[in-house]
């Protein structure tokens, strides 16, 4: 375990699927952008084995439980729920819409040639696409959930109850953005109590003994995924992180299944916190990275798809070597992927200049004379 200096408390950077305009950044929160990008990359390197091995199911589980809520609580920390600038109402449109607009066409016109029969639908996301729409969501809802008391009570309330109701879908990604919208409000309301500008000037000595403690919650975690791993795949638990499906999709049609949420809800923000706990405050060799976390989460899939798709990681190839095999391939993918020569070649696609879209804010003309 290794305990580092306290860095300066910095301006925030940006988004954590943003490619980073900011020109000062916290070492620690890209650090952690990049980790939970990573993660998501071996989620989806393994999943197809998860069907034949105990190993993978155990290691899916695992990372599934907090990565996504990880995601959320970063981007709720950098968010804002002051009203609106035009600036931020444009950045929507260029750091959300035009991206899933670009990555949804694309995905369509792929699944149509490999798989058949596919029609371009922009209310239905295509695999990852569904954070874009969850993020752009959290966006638009925080400045009037901000106006209320206790805003992240009535994010749970919502949570838990949207749950209750079948024609909550994936249509718009509202049901995933909905039952994830705790996460998002409890890092903006943690940047609210400002706990981590004291984390960030905490003594070595706290440093350490919070990072124990959080390593043991990992490793009650982990060892658990580990020995229970039939008992979990029964409950089919892993379905439940996803947050995608109601109670009755998810076999639980009985009225304290919301409790069940509820509860898992809790143990996602410990392991959350667990985890940004253990992420080094000063600069690492991963910190640069973090800069990239939108190219790796877009562009992994197109990676992963042909070998998802070929049916290779079926059988025999679900053994424990193989899963061992697609995780060191995704960590490579998602390193390949974060770096600047990638960013530079693919911007023209992810991050295209759209000022052609705006019309002209009346505040930036000149006077005339």
């Amino acid at each position: 375990m290794t305990t580092d200096a306290a860095p300066p408390a910095p301006t925030a950077p940006a988004e954590p699927l943003e490619a980073g305009r900011a020109k000062r950044r916290i070492p620690m929160w890209d650090t952690s952008r990049f980790i939970a990008v990573t993660l998501v990359v071996v989620g989806h390197a393994i999943q197809r084995q998860t069907a034949g091995s105990e190993h993978a199911l155990a290691l899916y589980t695992f990372i599934y439980a907090f990565h996504m809520p990880a995601f959320g609580v970063i981007s709720g920390y950098f968010s804002s729920a002051d009203t609106p600038t035009a600036k931020r109402m444009r950045r929507t449109f260029t750091d959300i819409v035009v991206p899933y607009i670009v990555m949804q066409t694309i995905w369509t016109v792929v699944q149509a040639i490999v798989e058949g029969g596919k029609e371009f639908n922009p209310t239905k996301p295509t695999w990852t696409l569904w954070f874009l729409l969850a993020l752009g969501i959290f966006r638009l809802i925080l400045p009037y959930l901000a106006q209320l008391r206790w805003p992240l009570a009535w994010a749970v309330v919502l949570s838990i109850g949207v749950g209750y109701f079948d024609n909550v879908d994936s249509t718009l990604s509202l049901s995933r953005a909905i039952s994830l919208l705790p996460f998002f409000l409890l890092g903006w309301q943690v940047k609210q109590w400002g706990v981590f500008d004291r984390w960030y000037e905490a003594p070595r000595r706290v440093v350490v003994r919070v990072r124990v403690a959080a390593a043991v919650v990992f490793a009650l975690w982990a060892a658990a995924c580990v020995l229970f791993t039939p008992q979990f795949e029964e409950f089919d638990l892993h379905h439940w992180f996803f947050y995608d499906d109601s109670y009755s999709g998810l076999g639980e049609d009985t009225w304290w299944a919301g409790g069940v949420r509820f509860g898992l809800m809790v143990f996602a923000a410990a392991l959350t916190a667990a985890f940004l706990l253990l992420v080094p405050r000063r600069t690492v060799w991963l910190t640069k990275f973090g800069a990239a976390t939108m190219y790796v989460y877009l562009l992994h899939t197109f990676v992963l798809y042909p070998i998802r798709e070929s049916g290779v990681l079926a059988g025999e190839h679900s053994a424990w070597p193989y899963v061992l095999v697609m995780v060191l391939l995704a960590c490579g993918v998602s390193l390949f992927l974060a770096q600047p020569f990638v960013r530079r070649g693919m911007r023209w696609l992810l991050e295209p200049d759209v000022s052609w879209l705006f019309r002209r804010d009346p505040a930036e003309q000149a006077p005339r004379r």
